[in-house]
């Protein structure tokens, strides 16, 4: 009967805990949704921009599943899965911006529900759970990385796989179950096709399940650690030596060594002005020069509190939990080695340091800042410590979480606000509208807009790319005859060439140049230096055919010439003093009459 009435009393706790469970849950679940649903408002209000144009060209010029098109050295970067992701998005909807925003919202829905799971796993159902969930969801620190497709397309699969990762080996070391150890490995291999950071995958997860044990007061944690989940790091393990002969063999190495100036002020701009203003909801502001992203630009009051909040939510910790030294010890070494690698890949003469406060960099280190704080608030508090009594800290946390809350949506705003001053919209509607307009035209091969991609990124940035998945347009030649061009906001409109040389009248009357089949003619023009030019060839053919163009250093543009008098431009890259010109049809010959050579703008 004692037993009996024992565990009547104990039922209505079990149902108390029930209930506190399902509603750490459901509040969990709503501040997901929540983040989601800001993050969707914020993908519709995007565009395309700069990376995004390169991922698309690609796709409509090289075959989706060939290795061309995968396995391609993208700036450093081996991202085979994003180039698949954009590859289809591009089929399902050519240079069309929702196909896009829809993979940003489902990855980001995806990220924030495996890092939901993993704090779950270290705090249970717990309120505390709220806090380090709140932090991931709506810190500005993943703003830049989330709006910029081609970096999401990055860094999404990363920050899930850091998160699901660590739960599987949580999972596995406590229940030894083998889908725990089939999901981290396939998660863990996923995240590779997407970044190359992904190698840090399986390093957090066993330094997760390494400190889990320290803060439990596990004797020899690491040791531990190791046994219990030794199936998951060697499979890890072999995946990340397969990978590294892939990556290897691929990419080129962007490695190198910066000046001591240089790493100092990334660093400094990176932490002070970036990293630690967007801990605690900042920066407030953000500041762009178009066509660059925009940057964290945080008042000086801001960076000072964030550098008291984290050196007194250091003390605190130290103070009153126990075994927590090596948590942050653990957190800094990855955000060092988010540092050391953005700086020896991205320095250079033209490196300014607001590329460190760009924050995309650092965006993963919010998962695992917030598993670092769940495993913070696991740790038992001291004996020593000062009891605080319950409604003091549960106002002291709503009121913190209210703030941290108002200071992250601001920064929302205000970023979404610098985000969409952003003219790659208007000038890609506008471009489609004049492509298709006569698509029986042939347009000259140019440049788009320094607004849109500079020439850094050439080839990236000719029209025939960006457009070239583009249906029911104009042909995008070496040649035309009618030069029409798109201008600063995509509007394609009739051009003039400007002279910079000119083909000379030639000694035969009435013909100029006459170029035999067979012979190779140079039509002298004076020195001219390498770069990109356009030719206006005049002639007089005998025939329908075909006639090759160009400088005696480059591959010829080969060009359609109709029988009679008649006029083409021609883009003839390189430099010299002249043009060769030669039939490719049998039996054609061709008089080239005077000509200016020169570059085309818009009239």
């Amino acid at each position: 009967m004692a037993v009996t009435t024992t565990l009547s009393d104990r039922e209505p706790e079990n149902l108390r805990a029930q209930d506190r469970g399902r509603v750490v849950l459901v509040v969990a679940l709503v501040l997901v949704a929540a983040q989601v649903t800001i993050r969707a408002v914020l993908a519709g209000a995007g565009e395309f921009y700069w990376d995004d144009l390169i991922l698309i060209g690609r796709a409509g010029t090289e075959p989706l599943l060939s290795e061309s098109f995968l396995r391609y050295d993208h700036d450093g970067h081996l991202m085979p899965g994003a180039f698949l992701v954009a590859g289809l998005a591009t089929a399902l909807a050519p240079l069309q911006w929702w196909p896009a925003a829809t993979t940003l919202v489902l990855g980001q829905a995806i990220a924030s529900l495996a890092v939901l799971r993993v704090l779950w796993l270290l705090l249970g159902a717990r309120r505390v759970l709220w806090a380090p969930l709140l932090f991931y969801l709506l810190t500005p620190l993943t703003l830049p990385a989330f709006a910029w497709w081609a970096a999401a397309l990055n860094s999404l699969p990363l920050q899930a796989a850091l998160a699901w990762v660590t739960g599987d080996a949580l999972q596995y070391a406590r229940t030894g179950r083998r889908r725990h150890l089939v999901s981290g490995v396939i998660v863990t291999a996923l995240s590779l096709f997407f970044f190359e950071k992904a190698i840090l995958v399986p390093f957090v997860a066993f330094a997760a399940l390494a400190l889990t044990y320290r803060v439990d007061g596990r004797s020899r944690p690491i040791r531990t650690a190791a046994r219990r989940a030794a199936p998951l790091w060697l499979a890890s393990a072999l995946i990340l030596a397969i990978w590294l002969g892939f990556y290897v063999s691929t990419v080129e190495s962007r490695f190198g060594t910066p000046t001591a100036e240089m790493a100092r002020g990334l660093s400094i701009h990176g932490l002070s002005y970036g990293l630690l203003p967007a801990l605690v909801g900042g920066p407030l502001q953000w500041a762009r020069w178009n066509p660059g992203p925009p940057w964290a630009d945080p008042p000086a009051a801001l960076v000072f509190v964030a550098w008291a909040v984290l050196l007194g939510t250091l003390a605190w910790s130290l103070r009153r939990r126990q075994r927590t030294g090596f948590v942050w010890a653990a957190t800094a070494a990855y955000v060092a080695a988010s540092m050391v690698a953005m700086i020896s890949t991205r320095f250079g003469p033209g490196t300014t340091y607001e590329l460190a406060q760009t924050l995309r960099y650092f965006a993963d280190s919010a998962v695992v800042v917030a598993i670092a704080a769940a495993l913070v608030l696991r740790a038992p508090r001291r004996p020593s410590a000062t009891t605080i009594p319950v409604p003091v800290r549960r106002t002291a946390a709503a009121g913190l979480a209210a703030l941290f809350t108002v200071s992250s949506l601001w920064s929302t705003v205000t970023f979404t606000r610098s985000w969409t001053d952003n003219p790659t919209g208007e000038y890609l509607a506008h471009a489609r509208d004049g492509l298709t307009s006569r698509p029986d035209v042939a347009v000259l091969d140019h440049p788009v807009s320094v607004w849109v991609l500079l020439p850094v990124t050439f080839p990236h940035n000719l029209v025939s790319s960006v457009f070239a998945a583009l249906p029911d347009r104009s042909d995008i030649a070496g040649s035309t005859t009618e030069l029409r061009v798109l201008d600063e906001v995509g509007a394609l409109v009739p051009a003039d060439l400007l002279a910079v040389r000119w083909v000379d009248s030639g000694p035969e009357p009435g013909c100029g140049r006459r170029v035999e089949p067979g012979i190779t003619t140079m039509l002298p023009t004076g020195p001219m230096l390498e770069a990109t030019w356009t030719v206006q060839l005049n002639y007089l053919a005998s025939s329908d055919g075909e006639i090759e163009v160009g400088f005696p250093s480059r591959e010829p543009a080969r060009v359609a010439v109709t029988a009679g008098p008649s006029t083409v431009y021609v883009r003839v890259p390189g430099g010299g003093e002249g043009v060769q010109v030669r039939t490719a049809t049998p039996g054609l010959s061709v008089c080239i009459g005077a000509g200016p050579v020169g570059v085309v703008v818009p009239r």
